[in-house]
């Protein structure tokens, strides 16, 4: 009965060495959310078949490092046209600035055959237009 009383104090003691040594502090809340213009986009192949699946490259330049890829708005205009705006986030906290780019991806699998036209937001009004041909 002793040896179970020590084992089960030293679970509560190691229990609570480790829980104290969790520190909160190193976790950044993402302060907001805002669009960020794609620079470049890279599509490897121009031409592939129907329900196969092909990863399309963004990449953008992020002002610190307390910003980052957040996710994407894909928007089907209509069955063969895709326009794609990025987002980024901006956390809080200590943050090393300058410039650094930032690769982000979308999966595209396409359903049907067609020639297939992507738009992606390049700011204000411009857009980078890539089409891939689907057979």
């Amino acid at each position: 009965m002793k040896k179970l009383l020590n084992i089960g104090f030293s679970a509560v003691v190691l229990g609570l060495f480790f829980t104290s040594c969790n520190d909160d502090d190193d976790y950044q809340t993402i302060e907001s959310i805002d669009k960020i213009k794609i620079d470049s986009v890279k599509i490897l192949n121009d031409t592939m078949d129907v329900f196969t699946v092909q990863s399309i490259k963004t990449y953008s330049t992020y002002s610190s490092q307390c910003e980052g890829f957040y996710g994407y708005d894909y928007i089907h205009n209509s069955n063969l046209t895709r326009t794609i705006t990025a987002y980024k986030y901006i956390s809080n906290g200590p943050c090393v600035q300058g410039n650094h780019v930032g690769a982000s991806q979308i999966n595209f699998s396409p359903q049907q055959i067609g020639t297939y036209t992507f738009k992606f937001w390049n700011g204000g009004n411009n857009w980078i237009t890539k089409t891939i041909v689907v057979e």
